[in-house]
């Protein structure tokens, strides 16, 4: 059963240190799959390490968290090459397609090479739940800051844009986040932009921010706009469901 109508789940969580294993999933990935309606069978999801550099450790792990919760996960790797001609039914197989964190510039600059931004938004159109952590998070929108290219933060603008919006990760954790935001805002760089401290997540149906919410017991989820008259961003704190 698809989700009702097209979502998607942008985080700065969704991943936990485990007490037997290396990694669990956290309370945000499970808000995901429970999103996407399925009932009477294991969820399916489609792991996406793109940004990452498909590396085979770090699809392990997620496999292994996989089997801890009954789930079915798959690895979608664009390196060396994709897993099948058919990246469309592939895709359209799983309930959830997650995306982790690494570089959303080179994230983005191979799925352009492969056409997945258009298959990624024919999923969503369907029904399949969008999610992802940090580069997984900016890559729905039309983009965000992003320490691809270093250690100093710049903004990338060719996000897939399913969502019109830009889009802050890590909000509370790394002290250069929100000044790089309210900059690009400012400046009309970015749009205006949601943001989420670690352990948030914004729930969008359609292109609407409907919710809210963290994993966590802390921190929090933000808009920041531009004020026209004074050319300045201004930043609202939102109110926030915990898991």
């Amino acid at each position: 059963m698809p989700a009702p109508e097209p979502t998607i789940l942008a985080t700065s969580g969704g991943y936990r240190y485990g007490r037997r294993t290396e990694l669990e999933f956290g309370k945000l990935l499970h808000f995901a799959v429970e999103l996407s309606g399925v009932d009477g069978r294991r969820p399916s999801v489609c792991h996406v390490n793109t940004a990452g550099g498909d590396q085979r450790a770090d699809n392990a792990r997620v496999s292994e968290a996989g089997g801890l919760v009954g789930w079915d996960v798959s690895h979608l790797n664009l390196f060396p090459m994709p897993p099948t001609d058919d990246l469309r039914s592939f895709v359209l197989s799983h309930d959830v397609v997650w995306v982790g964190g690494g570089s959303v510039a080179n994230l983005l600059a191979v799925w352009r090479v492969h056409g997945l931004g258009e298959v990624l938004r024919e999923a969503w159109q369907a029904g399949v739940v969008l999610s992802g952590v940090s580069a997984g998070s900016i890559c729905w929108h039309v983009g965000g800051t992003t320490d691809s290219f270093g250690p100093e933060l710049r903004v990338v603008t060719d996000g897939l844009a399913l969502l019109p919006y830009g889009n802050g990760v890590h909000y509370d954790s790394e002290k250069t986040r929100r000044p790089a935001v309210h900059a690009a805002v400012a400046s009309g760089e970015l749009p205006l932009t949601y943001c989420t401290d670690d352990g948030a997540g914004l729930l969008y149906r359609g292109t609407e921010l409907v919710q809210v919410v963290s994993e966590v017991s802390h921190g929090g989820g933000y808009v920041v706009q531009r004020d026209e008259s004074s050319g300045t961003a201004q930043e609202e704190k939102l109110d926030i469901r915990r898991l």
